[in-house]
């Protein structure tokens, strides 16, 4: 029987006069039963209801729990969303499934018109796809779906397979998306990086002129309360950005909104270094990726480290205008300016494994103060500054806590060597997870469960937190706990 059947079927004996009482269903059954509700056939959704379709970083995320469960499912999981890739590199962000009717989610294929609007950026004739990005954790996720079953990746071929488009989406951030002209990868929508309502967007939003209400619809406030989601005003500014980029024809460089930003850094920075393990399995040698993501971290450092906060900020490259003079009627320098606000994003480097060491010691020490309160006043560390002005324990990604983010940091933790407080991070996380519902978020002081339940990384994440023991930490060979080896095994 399949592992998935096992877990998930109920006894069919009938209950007799000296059977135990039933007791609740282990954490790791309820994970899966999410999993495979949420199973399309080919993909995973994040949920049911509210995104219908296949998600580009939460695939990359659920195939990372999924190894454990089905190293063949999570396998399968990251070549259909790879089946997708523009011939210019970028992995859409959404991978529209035409069975879901186009008001079920917005906006929908027939406003994003990626087979014709994409053409000259090599969008698939095939499906429909969004137009924009989200943060590249594909490559970290296949290395590890890889070290789960060696021998069942080797037999499909599935790193060779793979391999290529993984390394085309790498040279697309590289050289189409540096528009800072330093070498870090830039994001021009806030859906792009993922933590789509965050208050660092509120600067860098407040120029973009927003779309008329009356030329969308939002189908979000249908699944939550319209004080958990985004605000219209803002909600009018991501469709006008997401407009004006596919009327240019999905073509980079010209975008209102233009932000290095460190978490999407960071996990390319990760990816970087998995893809030169893929290289490496595949017989070649993984020097220069490595190299490149030790630039890439210098980069980093130079371009985005605060060392007054003690953490990374957001560089807004559209900020300070030159008006008309001997540069033009209107110069943008692209060195830009950092936004003072403390999210998530600048403690997600930590998951790095050549940070300089005083940087890892002052973002622990951050994590662990009063803007985020990880180990005292919080459950899960929150998506943003406590103490900040515009904290929201329950909207969108200004405030409350997210289990991909927790994830990350946990990881990043053992990484530097903290595993007391890694090991108090994931006993969190478990627990929050469960008694949630695996919810899409929540709020960071009491865990009270927030967005969507049964959500996809959420309990795919639980699955991989679950298989790491205490104790686990930097691997042998110094290069992070995502270095897995085949003795390793599926060690998360």
């Amino acid at each position: 029987m399949d592992r998935t059947a096992q877990l998930t079927s109920r006894a069919s004996a009938h209950p007799i006069a000296y059977d135990p009482p039933p007791v609740p269903r282990s954490l790791h059954v309820r994970a899966v039963q999410v999993l495979e509700d949420n199973w399309t056939g080919a993909s995973t959704v994040p949920s049911r209801s509210l995104y219908p379709h296949q998600w580009s970083w939460d695939s990359a995320f659920i195939a990372i729990g999924l190894r454990h469960l089905s190293p063949l499912r999570a396998q399968t999981e990251l070549e259909t969303l790879l089946a997708a890739q523009w011939a210019d590199g970028r992995i859409p962000h959404i991978v529209f499934n035409p069975s879901v009717p186009l008001d079920a989610y917005f906006p929908s294929p027939d406003f994003w018109r990626s087979s014709t609007a994409g053409r000259a950026a090599g969008a698939p004739r095939t499906v429909q796809t969004s137009g924009i990005v989200q943060p590249p954790v594909h490559a970290l996720a296949a290395w590890l779906v890889h070290c789960a079953d060696p021998g069942l990746s080797r037999a499909r071929g599935f790193l060779a397979r793979v391999y290529p488009g993984l390394a085309a989406w790498h040279r697309y951030l590289l050289h189409s998306r540096d528009l800072g002209g330093a070498g870090l990868a830039s994001v021009i929508h806030p859906w792009e990086q993922g933590m789509d309502n965050s208050p660092c967007w509120d600067a860098p939003l407040s120029r973009v002129t927003p779309a008329p209400a009356r030329s969308f619809r939002r189908a979000d406030l249908d699944h939550g309360a319209p004080e958990d989601r985004p605000t219209d005003l803002d909600y009018g500014r991501y469709v006008r950005l997401a407009t004006d980029y596919r009327d240019r024809g999905y073509a980079d460089g010209a975008s209102q909104f233009a932000v290095e930003d460190p978490a999407f850094n960071a996990l390319l920075i990760a990816s970087e270094h998995a893809l030169a393990r893929i290289a490496g399995e595949l017989g070649a040698t993984g020097t220069a990726r490595h190299a490149r993501a030790q630039r890439l971290t210098t980069a980093l450092v130079d371009r985005l480290w605060d060392p007054v906060s003690g953490m990374f900020l957001c560089r807004d490259l559209r900020a300070g205008h030159v008006e008309s003079g001997a540069l033009g009627p209107e110069h943008r320098s692209p060195s830009g300016t950092l936004i003072p606000e403390l999210s998530i994003s600048g403690l997600v480097p930590l998951l790095l494994p050549d940070l300089p060491h005083d940087i890892a010691t002052a973002l622990v020490r951050t994590a662990r103060g009063p803007h985020f309160g990880l180990g005292t006043t919080t459950h899960l560390p929150p998506s943003y500054d406590l103490l900040g002005e515009a904290f929201d324990p329950h909207r969108y990604w200004r405030g409350p806590a997210w289990f991909n983010t927790s994830w990350l940091i946990e990881r990043g933790l053992r990484t530097h060597g903290a595993q007391d407080q890694a090991e108090a991070l994931r006993t969190a996380f478990l627990d929050t997870a469960g008694t949630s519902g695996f919810a899409e978020y929540v709020d960071p002081y009491t865990g009270e469960p927030c967005g969507a339940p049964g959500f996809g990384w959420t309990a795919a994440l639980t699955l991989d937190l679950l298989h790491v023991r205490p104790g686990d930490g930097v691997s042998s060979a110094g290069t992070g706990t995502f270095d897995m080896t085949e003795k390793g095994g599926n060690r998360g």
